[in-house]
């Protein structure tokens, strides 16, 4: 079997701030990461070409046979088959986007040089369907296809855990997965937008109200009387309370009580506190324009709906309010009364009247208290990596130049 290396490119960029603590295929869409579809697809682990400051977490490896793969490309068995039949020196392209080749050693070995590789043989992949991220809402908006495909990935062959009767479904029965230890009682399931995927020992309290496509992580909890929508992704251990449309929270992060959140993405280890609202549309109903970082100004998306995105480690307080198209930065710590602005830096704390930078030493100490909770330690090579961060947002962070 050949290598499989998934690759970065400047798609990254656009995806950000989610990529700053993590290779593009390291997001989650659907119930798995993008990576571990791969692995599951092409049944073998993957390497990495990511950013230097990433690489010591996301080494690379390769050998003789090597499939370089755009992290951002989701595997399809159209996409998939068509892998599986290249030779060396081959390439798939979406227009000038490379999306998968296959090179040799020698080839590889250059290319992590930044050598010449020689010509590849280009072939366009028209009108072959797989999922792709260009940019942050993508992350939402392909949501519900990537739950149906992970489903059908996940369930083929398989047989559910049986669901209590205490629930009541709306819709076939057999779009609902319970894996080993998962609990479920007293809900209402609607399956007629999507399927219902409820992971390992994860628990779904009393009263919640669930309309698919939904997964639900591994050791998640969703609390009492939840609302949530399709096409939604809890992941895993995260906690989700109050009322949810088409978002993911990527794992290891808590929404657990009321509040709304909608058309959103929200990584690892971040908290939103009690009755934290998002609003997902203008007023105007005009198109929302969201911060871009390649750009750095805030740029039009096209889309109507358009919430929160928020990286790693932050932290919103009791009673935030996050107005539509929001980018909260890397280990921020934001409260206070009134809307906060629109793109927040990362390693920045306060509200709407002022923000401070959130020192290195008091972000650190909370990302490791944090952690510590679900006995993880923060290491050094992710100590090293927010450290990094902080050094290369220090620009956004304009209050420090006086």
């Amino acid at each position: 079997m050949a290598n499989i290396i998934l690759f970065d490119n400047e798609v990254r960029d656009r995806l950000l701030p989610l990529t700053y603590t993590r290779p593009s295929c390291e997001l989650r869409v659907g119930t798995l990461r993008i990576r571990e579809k791969w692995e599951r697809w092409l049944d073998g682990p993957v390497a990495y070409i990511t950013q230097d400051y990433l690489a010591e977490k996301y080494p690379i490896d390769h050998g003789k046979a090597n499939y370089i793969i755009n992290g951002s490309a989701m595997p399809s068995p159209q996409l998939v088959r068509l892998i599986q039949q290249m030779d060396f020196n081959e390439a798939f392209l979406r227009g000038e986007e490379l999306i998968v080749a296959k090179l040799d050693e020698e080839q590889i070995e250059r290319l992590i040089e930044d050598d010449d590789i020689g010509e590849l043989r280009g072939f366009d992949l028209e009108g072959t369907d797989y999922l792709k991220l260009d940019n942050l809402w993508d992350i939402y908006g392909l949501n519900a296809r990537a739950i149906e495909a992970d489903f059908e990935l996940l369930t083929r062959g398989r047989k559910s855990e049986p669901l209590s009767g205490t629930n009541r479904v709306v819709g076939p029965p057999e779009r609902i997965f319970l894996e080993e230890g998962a609990r479920m009682e007293c809900c209402t399931i609607n399956t007629e937008n999507g399927p219902v995927y409820i992971g390992r020992n994860a628990l779904v309290m009393e009263g919640c109200l669930i309309r698919g496509a939904l997964s639900v992580g591994e050791g998640a909890v969703v609390k009492m009387g939840a609302k949530i929508y399709g096409a939604t992704t809890i992941g895993p251990y995260c906690r989700a309370g109050g009322e949810i449309n088409n978002s993911v929270i990527m794992g290891y992060s808590n929404k657990g009580h009321e509040g709304y959140l909608g058309n959103s993405v929200i990584g690892e280890w971040c908290n939103l506190g009690a009755d934290t609202n998002v609003s997902n549309l203008k007023n105007s109903y005009e198109e929302v324009r969201l911060w871009s970082y390649p750009e750095e100004r805030f740029a039009p998306t096209g889309q109507q709906f358009c919430g929160l995105f928020m990286g790693d480690h932050s932290k919103a307080g009791i009673n935030t309010m996050f107005n539509t198209g929001t980018v909260v930065g890397i280990c921020c710590n934001i409260y206070g009364e009134g809307f906060p602005r629109n793109f927040i830096p990362s390693f920045s704390m306060g509200g709407k009247h002022a923000l401070q930078t959130f020192s290195t030493d008091k972000a650190l100490a909370t990302a490791e208290r944090v952690m510590a909770r679900r006995d993880i330690d923060l290491d050094i090579p992710d100590r090293l990596i927010l450290l990094r961060i902080y050094e290369d947002t220090a620009k956004y962070r304009r209050w420090e130049k006086g």
